[in-house]
């Protein structure tokens, strides 16, 4: 009589996940990042941690990643996420100062002394998702916004409010933002 070899259907010891969790893990949250930066973005924007506010915000983590997971056949994948939480923070912290400097530039600088430029930064990112990302990240601090992106993909049309040295905000945007999605983005 000779005896089966036990069968681990759920792939337990030698410390493996089961395969049947994991997967049913990634059809519940295809991208979890995403779930997260909702729920953030939900309550932040209803300044409130209620427990109604807390319900919808993770249906919404839910629902919107599972709807929108086709549109992500070929999903990136982060590999530095301690380089990119630096890189939300300089993103904030840049924010901050950039509402200030447009401030002060509103207030005590009358239009003819601005000196509004556009730029063409060269890009070193390939990646759709990582160009679309330093668009938006330009976009979103104030006093520059991302016009264009050139038919080859390796430049970005910026406009700025106020500019003494363009070359010098070219190499801003590459430094603060571009390197670290380099980074980022495989």
């Amino acid at each position: 009589m000779t005896s089966k070899p036990e069968h681990h259907e759920h792939g337990h010891g030698h410390g493996q996940t089961p395969r049947v969790e994991r997967s049913l893990l990634r059809k519940w949250f295809p991208h979890p990042i995403l779930s997260l930066v909702l729920i953030g973005q939900w309550l932040g924007l209803n300044n409130s941690l209620a427990p109604g506010h807390i319900v919808v915000a993770v249906l919404l983590a839910g629902f919107i990643p599972i709807y929108t997971a086709n549109f992500w056949p070929n999903r990136p994948k982060l590999r530095a996420p301690i380089t990119f939480l630096v890189f939300a923070v300089v993103f904030l912290w840049d924010i901050v100062v950039a509402n200030l400097q447009v401030a002060y530039l509103v207030l005590f600088h009358s239009p003819a002394k601005l000196k509004s430029q556009w730029l063409c930064v060269p890009l070193d990112l390939c990646q759709p998702e990582a160009v679309a990302m330093l668009a938006g990240t330009v976009s979103l601090t104030p006093g520059t916004i991302s016009s264009d992106l050139s038919a080859d993909g390796r430049y970005l049309l910026v406009h700025c409010l106020h500019v003494d040295d363009p070359a010098a905000e070219v190499q801003k945007i590459k430094d603060r933002y571009e390197r670290r999605l380099k980074a980022i983005f495989p």
